[in-house]
């Protein structure tokens, strides 16, 4: 069976002010191309800054963003703790010290369970605090991997736990004044 050629939509017609613009435009990216600008920079100045939406804590502890239709990021009782514990700390924290952070988590993570059993509640706390143990590392995935599940890095790095290589702060990037609490 012959196969069908593929049709062509016919590129939209603009007026010559538009398309001067857009030829410009084209090669104005080549030549940033050429001078080695890397491609992640030239696609951020040909998406604009993104709308970040607000993000509200609510009493119950869900997290929501209002401005993308009150969508809320899901996470378990432990994960949402230390999501919490990082949007309380604008200024990031170094892992090596999350031990001195052990009874803020336990505060947090009190909040979001519905466990009752005190030596388990420590015992995960206990865990996510030790500088041997890969827990807390588990935890920022999940918080980046719930994000993601809702929309695309270029949006979702704003809103989750991430640092600038080994070492250093973790933190959220979010301007805190997008933040609020119930």
């Amino acid at each position: 069976m012959p196969k069908k050629p593929a049709v062509q939509e016919p590129a939209p017609e603009y007026d010559a002010d538009v398309e001067k613009l857009l030829n410009e435009t084209k090669e104005n990216i080549e030549k940033l191309r050429l001078l080695g600008v890397d491609e992640l920079i030239i696609k951020s100045l040909c998406l604009g800054k993104p709308k970040l939406s607000r993000l509200l804590v609510s009493k119950d502890r869900r997290i929501l963003l209002p401005d993308y239709n009150n969508m809320e990021i899901k996470m378990t009782p432990l994960v949402k703790a230390v999501y919490l514990f990082f949007l309380s700390h604008p200024e990031g924290v170094l892992l090596k010290n999350l031990q001195d952070y052990y009874p803020e988590l336990r505060k947090w993570y009190l909040e979001t369970t519905d466990r009752v059993d005190i030596s388990r509640i420590d015992k995960n706390i206990a865990a996510l605090t030790d500088p041997l143990n890969n827990s807390i590392n588990e935890k920022c995935a999940r918080i980046k991997e719930a994000f993601l599940s809702k929309f695309n890095d270029y949006l979702a790095k704003h809103y989750y736990v991430d640092s600038n290589g080994r070492g250093s702060l973790k933190a959220i990037t979010l301007d805190r004044k997008l933040v609020s609490f119930e």
